[in-house]
């Protein structure tokens, strides 16, 4: 959430946010339901200052004295009553509306539609030489001497998954992973924590059940309603172990020295794709049902600090991926591609063989203060002066999406798949053939 008072002093700046981002919002209307809300809120502090010193009179006044004065607090506390009421009204109006208010994009973000205006700026691929840090923008990622099967293919004759039946249990884009596509997952979330705990990141397993309050606070709500998964009065499943990580530290200040608070939450993630039937529909590609680890950060509120510590996620995410080996492109998504709180997200896109082209795999992502501004996560600087955080989060490794990528750059000609050699050790073989063969 912005600050008001950045809004009232940077109008056109937020106006252009907004129309960058795509989001429809009445910047003009927020600040007159603003300046209501300012005047009768001195209005009903005014009110209440003459009520308190009304009574206090009464209190004094001997008992002939205070009939005239007791109908004059009466009348007194009506007014009051009326615009309280009118306070309240005026509160949860402009409350609807600042938090339909975007955060402002880096300048860096470029203009766009859609995802299909993200602007590439680098790539890994694989060479018979070795693996290349950096190939520019445009390089070729591997070609087969043979016709590549896709994913589906792969899972079904290797027997890694069984899709018909987990459709049949869980409905729509429901699945079940089997045999070493188990192993693999599993291989692959080992991987992920065996480097971020080198890296000095703290281990969550975290819960997929949250309240409304922390959804309001990282920006799915209200605007994502349709993505999530509501099963109680107040609690909903959580699309990303962002939303429980930064809840976990709603209302707390921290000393500056405490910061930063860097986590790897492992914990199961769930979302409707509400709008997206008739894309990805076959395959693990698009599930309702998924596992991820996420990277969390809680940093000094400082552009340079969020901006040094975004590079650094997605460089994490960019090693988890070099270890495996896979080709992939960084893109910097265009602002109709950002979500309401982020300032700017990069995302990997992996290769995909058997579709000649990249898919995504992980989103990397910094927020200033939106978030914690909402869930009231501070922190005291050496002088004693209280700021809000800045927070950050990037994907590591989402289950079992990264699988597609994985089974079709590691598949043979033979129909068998190799298993990178990072992961061997967790899978227990190099390589994956026919049941039998």
């Amino acid at each position: 959430m912005l600050d008001i008072k950045f809004i009232r002093e940077n109008e056109d700046v937020v106006r252009a946010a907004a129309a960058k981002k795509h989001v429809d919002v009445d910047i003009p209307h927020l600040l007159q339901v603003d300046e209501q809300r300012r005047v009768l809120l001195k209005e009903v502090e005014d009110l209440r200052a003459e009520q308190n010193k009304a009574s206090d009179a009464v209190a004094k006044t001997s008992a002939s004295e205070r009939e005239p004065m007791i109908a004059s607090l009466k009348d007194l506390k009506n007014r009051l009553g009326v615009r309280e009421k009118e306070l309240k009204n005026i509160e949860e109006e402009f409350s609807g509306i600042i938090l339909k208010v975007p955060n402002v994009p880096d300048l860096s973000v470029p203009d766009g539609n859609s995802d299909a205006d993200n602007v590439e700026v680098r790539r890994w691929t694989p060479t018979p030489e070795g693996r290349s840090p950096d190939q520019g923008v445009g390089s070729d990622p591997p070609k087969f001497n043979f016709m590549p099967k896709s994913s589906i293919e792969l899972m079904e004759s290797l027997d890694l998954a069984d899709l018909e039946r987990g459709a049949k249990v869980s409905g729509f884009r429901g699945y079940f992973l089997k045999n070493e596509g188990v192993l693999l997952s599993m291989a692959l979330w080992q991987l992920a924590f065996e480097q971020l705990v080198k890296k000095g990141f703290t281990l969550h397993l975290a819960p997929a059940l949250a309240r409304g309050v922390n959804f309001v606070g990282t920006g799915w709500l209200p605007q994502g309603k349709d993505e999530i998964y509501h099963v109680g009065d107040d609690l909903y499943l959580a699309g990303t172990a962002e939303v429980p990580m930064m809840g976990m530290h709603q209302g707390e200040t921290f000393d500056e020295a405490d910061l930063p608070k860097t986590y790897a939450a492992f914990s199961p993630c769930f979302r409707s794709e509400a709008g997206s039937y008739g894309k990805d529909v076959k395959g693990l590609y698009r599930v309702h049902e998924f596992m991820k680890v996420e990277q969390v950060v809680l940093c000094r509120a400082d552009h340079e600090e969020s901006v040094r510590w975004h590079e650094e996620l997605a460089k994490n995410a960019e090693e988890f991926m070099q270890a495996l080996e896979l080709p992939y492109r960084v893109v910097v998504n265009c602002g109709a591609d950002l979500g309401l709180g982020q300032v700017k997200k990069y995302d990997i896109e992996t290769w995909i063989p058997s579709q000649q082209k990249y898919g995504e795999t992980h989103s990397s992502s910094y927020f200033h203060d939106f978030q914690t501004r909402r869930l009231n996560i501070r922190y005291r600087d050496a002088s004693g002066k209280i700021h809000f955080a800045h927070s950050l989060n990037n994907t590591m490794v989402a289950t079992p999406r990264i699988l597609i990528q994985l089974l079709e750059n590691y598949q043979q000609e033979d129909g068998s798949v190799l298993v990178p050699k990072v992961l061997q050790k967790w899978v227990g073989k190099e390589r994956i053939m026919k049941r039998g063969a």
